[in-house]
């Protein structure tokens, strides 16, 4: 008998700047129909009601379940709560260390132990900078083991003229590592733009 894994999503959202990614990818997660299970950090919290117009219990419901950060009982502690990963978006350098060592006193790090426990697929969105030789090797540390490091670094190749059009575009490239392929970003092709006259930049 085989057990298919429920379309079922871990979130966690730390006190790093950039909560605007989490919640557009809690939006996202929404419309693709994948339960989310979230962790919003006290700090995370804390970032969020400076950075953005949203309230913490507007973000809360905007996922299937919320659970209270120093919840250890909470289902996503436990391993044989079937899920697809989790993703940290942002991920605070407190939080990245506190994977990277096993200490799980948080329930964003808990969940994110256990992830790895179970060799399931997890997505650390670091966010700080510039970075220095702890931050690297903590990267590092878990890259090895076979986390994803994923900083939300924008692009340009797609021209973004907004601010949202930034966000969707770091937000569709984290779904992208759970297979989760939405159409209501648009793609690049692949073609490069003619670019400026020739003549016109000297190299």
């Amino acid at each position: 008998m085989t057990t298919t894994t429920p379309r079922r999503l871990i979130v966690g959202i730390t006190g790093a700047s950039g909560t605007i990614y989490g919640i557009r990818l809690l939006e996202r997660l929404r419309a693709l129909d994948i339960e989310t299970h979230l962790v919003l950090s006290r700090w995370g919290a804390r970032t969020l009601v400076h950075e953005t117009r949203y309230t913490v219990d507007d973000v809360q419901r905007l996922a299937t379940v919320s659970y209270a950060s120093t919840d250890q009982g909470a289902a996503i502690s436990s391993g044989s709560f079937l899920t697809m990963g989790m993703i940290v978006l942002p991920c605070s350098m407190k939080t990245l260390g506190a994977i990277a060592h096993g200490i799980g006193e948080s329930l964003v790090s808990r969940a994110a132990d256990v992830v790895l426990k179970e060799r399931r697929r997890l997505v650390l969105a670091v966010r700080e900078a510039p970075f220095h030789d702890i931050h690297l090797e903590n990267m590092l540390r878990l890259s090895r083991m076979g986390v994803i490091i994923s900083p939300p670094v924008p692009a340009f190749y797609n021209h973004p003229k907004t601010i949202d059009d930034i966000v969707d575009h770091t937000v569709t490239r984290m779904l992208d590592l759970f297979g989760l392929h939405g159409d209501d970003t648009a793609r690049w092709d692949g073609e490069m733009g003619a670019g400026a006259p020739p003549g016109s930049v000297k190299i």
